[in-house]
């Protein structure tokens, strides 16, 4: 999804969600500033080395703990949104990409980068000081952005972590995108949040962000050159 295609489903998040266009562009170029200042970035053609046809794009909702006790996930690149990184590692399981605005477990991140996964971080403008204080920590860094892009900041499409992923792995080349984890339903999974010790009742905020990522992917289903479905127990 180029700008243009993305901009009128941005300005109306922006809109619904009463976010700031200009923070979320003072937040960009900080994120940008951080990685020419560390030298850690990514451009988009090395994670595109690494996508292969398949991806499983693994979101923190409630079904996540069944989908990885379940079914072997070994024949595509894994990418995990944010928090459902943690529950991947816990399960024995690196991905190989992981997408985040910095709000799941940093330590759990931290040990993802330190084995082998490549960071795609997204700026926003309510995350600038989690980007100063964490974006130095992380290695092979892509940066992404809500707004215009940068030269070295994209914007691929997408709102929260999980849709993000999927519009990554569809920009990236994979043309068989598994939805693992993504239940979108009255529960919000425990490795949502970090402060989550068990499944929560989903909030206002999430439940409109929830509305936003069932209408993005179903869009990228019709628009997009992937084929998406979403994971299913065995039996089902």
């Amino acid at each position: 999804m180029n700008w243009e295609h993305w901009k009128p489903f941005y300005l109306r998040i922006v809109r619904e969600m009463g976010y700031s266009i200009e923070k979320d562009r003072e937040a960009s170029r900080i994120l940008r500033a951080l990685l020419l200042e560390g030298d850690e970035y990514l451009l988009r053609e090395e994670l595109e080395a690494v996508m292969e046809k398949r991806a499983y794009v693994f979101g923190a909702g409630p079904s996540l703990e069944e989908a990885l006790k379940d079914f072997d996930f070994s024949d595509g690149t894994l990418i995990s949104a944010d928090g459902a990184t943690s529950a991947l590692l816990e399960n024995g399981i690196v991905p190989d990409v992981v997408v985040t605005d910095l709000d799941g477990r940093i330590p759990d991140l931290r040990i993802a980068n330190d084995r082998g996964s490549f960071m795609v971080i997204h700026a926003h403008g309510d995350n600038v000081e989690k980007l100063t204080a964490y974006v130095p920590l992380f290695s092979r860094i892509l940066g992404t952005c809500q707004t215009e892009p940068l030269d070295i900041v994209y914007n691929f499409g997408g709102f929260t972590d999980g849709d993000r992923a999927i519009f990554l792995a569809e920009e990236l080349g994979a043309r068989e995108i598994v939805l693992v984890g993504f239940d979108f339903g009255d529960i919000v999974g425990r490795w949502s949040k970090p402060h989550l010790k068990n499944h929560s009742p989903v909030w206002e905020s999430k439940r409109k962000k929830f509305a936003f990522a069932r209408e993005l992917i179903t869009w990228l289903k019709r628009n997009g050159k992937a084929e998406i479905d979403f994971w299913r127990p065995r039996g089902e």
